[in-house]
């Protein structure tokens, strides 16, 4: 059975990027005004730079509330002979976990829960973890283990919470960053507690839904089963679709569901993304919270994590950025308040030994791109 644990991720370009480094990453500008390419073009030319002829992939770029790049390449479904666009449902990895962040920061605006309340609050019987609060959670700072195991294993909520508990710290909380995957699905287990319900039908009712996002989620979305993309090993060889390969009858198991596993379109993150930059779904202090740099993610300070984002200084600009995968699909997501925004994702991001798009900072070089045009 195949392990799909997505494990930390990875530094973005070493941390040491200017906005001119930025747009120059993939040795493309575009210079519509004076004869050059267009940004159609040259969007097109950094996606053929980083993906090999055929690979199914699909990107789509906003700015300003208007869509200004939709395209899906090759296939979702080469079997099925289905071709990739910008509806196909991906697998987009622990980019989930700024959907968890934005839930608990929900609550928040709603006098549910506090950003330093601890986790002896909402669970019995933690011991050493009663201590770690909700703050430390969403940082990664609360100490606690990345992963408890593969994201297929049976494993129940209170399963998790037990575990979680049971397991031993990597650091005392607040002391220093480290990753944990664990810590954001304990997160969705306290919406879970708060609302008296599921954490896909709390991040439905308060922010898919509203948005029109209606195909994004883990069982609530009444998706065409070709529509979802059929995921690919990097022996080439096809793995099935996300849901059906690593789900129970229920969903997600809890070594996934919260931190990762989300379905979504480009089309979807794309009105995600809008939403982002007004009060449809979250007030201004919500927002705040989410794209605050609260804590560096190593000594050198190149980069800060927020909830559930991470944060660059990219030369005078913030962007705000994550990826996500599970060894055969990945997604990136990068976005300047107020500016633009990327979101892409494949249904096949390796081949051993040949090329690696987990490794194209395709996603920053497109926003380089439209940043400095």
């Amino acid at each position: 059975m195949m392990d799909t644990r997505r494990g930390s991720r990875r530094r973005l370009l070493g941390g040491a990027l200017t906005v001119a480094g930025l747009g120059a990453l993939g040795g493309v500008t575009y210079r519509a005004l004076t004869g050059g390419p267009t940004m159609e073009e040259a969007v097109d030319a950094l996606i053929a730079d980083a993906a090999p002829p055929g690979v199914g992939l699909t990107l789509i770029a906003t700015s300003n509330g208007k869509t200004l790049y939709a395209k899906g390449f090759g296939e979702s479904d080469p079997v099925g002979g289905v071709a990739a666009t910008v509806e196909t449902v991906y697998d987009i990895g622990s980019v989930t976990k700024q959907f968890t962040a934005a839930a608990i920061v929900r609550l928040w605006t709603l006098g549910e829960l506090d950003p330093g309340d601890r986790l002896g609050r909402f669970f019995t019987g933690m011991g050493d973890k009663a201590e770690i609060t909700v703050h430390q959670l969403l940082t990664h700072t609360s100490g606690l283990i990345d992963t408890l195991g593969p994201d297929d294993d049976p494993l129940s909520r209170s399963g998790l919470i037990d575990a979680m508990a049971a397991s031993v710290p990597l650091a005392a909380p607040g002391v220093r960053y480290v990753y944990s995957n664990v810590g954001y699905s304990v997160l969705a287990a306290i919406v879970e507690e708060l609302t008296s319900g599921s954490y896909e039908r709390f991040l439905a009712d308060a922010f898919f839904a509203p948005l029109g996002m209606s195909r994004t989620g883990y069982l609530l979305p009444d998706w065409d089963r070709r529509d979802v993309a059929v995921e690919h090993g990097p022996d080439g060889l096809p793995l099935g679709r996300p849901n059906e390969r690593t789900w129970g009858a229920n969903g997600p198991y809890w070594n996934l569901l919260g931190n990762g596993g989300v379905l979504s379109t480009a089309t979807d993150m794309a009105a995600w993304s809008r939403a982002l930059d007004g009060d449809a779904v979250l007030s201004a202090p919500a927002r705040n919270r989410l794209f605050e740099p609260w804590v560096a993610e190593d000594a050198s300070e190149s980069s800060h994590y927020g909830y559930g984002w991470v944060m660059l200084d990219v030369g005078d600009v913030e962007v705000a950025w994550h990826n996500g995968g599970n060894g055969a699909s990945y997604a990136e997501f990068a976005r300047v308040s107020g500016g633009p925004s990327v979101f892409w994702a494949t249904n096949e991001v390796a081949r051993s030994g040949r090329w690696n798009l987990e490794e194209s900072d395709l996603a920053m070089r497109v926003l380089g791109l439209l940043l400095d045009p």
